[in-house]
């Protein structure tokens, strides 16, 4: 089983802080038009470049100008976005080959939908889901401290009514789908002031099947409900 990261080892404390098992190390990035490229030719994903980052008076700043841009380097450029994403390494070449700094974003809905959880929360689910040895996708760490499960397209319209079932509201315990209409930053994606979207479990042939979100919605839930609840309990 490959992994950019080993999580077996994470025990449930994880649920209120990350153990040092699972820091991320620093992973050398591919330059962004190859990575580009790479998803769309060897995983079939649509590709569309982002905003960049850029060095003004030796800070950086989101190409968009904006001064409370919320995701710099990390957004789309225009609001027709979605129109913009192609699946083809010729033409994700040709994109990027205009402006090499552009961000990688994955549009959702298409092939893939994911789950966005807190990081705590993801480390220790991953870590339940590998003992369980549950099939699973690619996973991605944000700088923002957020985990990202891809799983089959059209699952993020199940998940409200499966966490549901569970005892739990998806918003109350953060636990956030992404499908049709949303997107995610690939690595090696910088979002300024914060690091790089790194992989946990890169994309390999191994994980090309992906898995339904009704599969991993359990262990997620209950590790975002867990998550909460400590949250809750450190603010009384």
């Amino acid at each position: 089983m490959d992994k950019t990261i080993g999580v077996t080892g994470v025990m449930d404390a994880a649920v209120t802080s990350v153990t040092d098992a699972a820091q991320i190390p620093e992973q050398r990035g591919e330059p962004l038009l190859d990575s580009a490229v790479r998803y769309a030719e060897e995983r079939h994903w649509d590709v569309f470049p982002g905003t960049w980052l850029e060095a003004v008076d030796g800070k950086e700043r989101c190409s968009c100008e904006r001064s409370d841009c919320p995701a710099p380097g990390a957004h789309p450029t225009r609001p027709d976005w979605a129109t913009q994403a192609t699946g083809s390494g010729v033409a994700a070449r040709r994109l990027w080959s205009k402006q090499p700094r552009s961000s990688v974003l994955l549009p959702t809905g298409r092939t893939f939908d994911a789950l966005d959880v807190p990081e705590s929360a993801g480390f220790l689910a991953l870590a339940r889901m590998e003992r369980m040895e549950m099939t699973l996708g690619p996973v991605t760490r944000t700088p923002e401290r957020r985990m990202l499960f891809f799983v089959l397209p059209g699952g993020s319209l199940k998940v409200d009514d499966l966490v549901r079932k569970l005892g739990w509201s998806a918003s109350a315990i953060d636990l956030v789908a992404r499908g049709e209409g949303h997107y995610v930053a690939a690595p090696p994606t910088r979002v300024g002031g914060y690091g790089a979207v790194q992989w946990v479990r890169r994309p390999t042939p191994a994980n090309r099947w992906l898995p339904d979100a009704e599969e991993l919605i359990s262990p997620l839930a209950y590790a975002c409900g867990r998550d909460a609840a400590a949250a809750r309990a450190r603010r009384s």
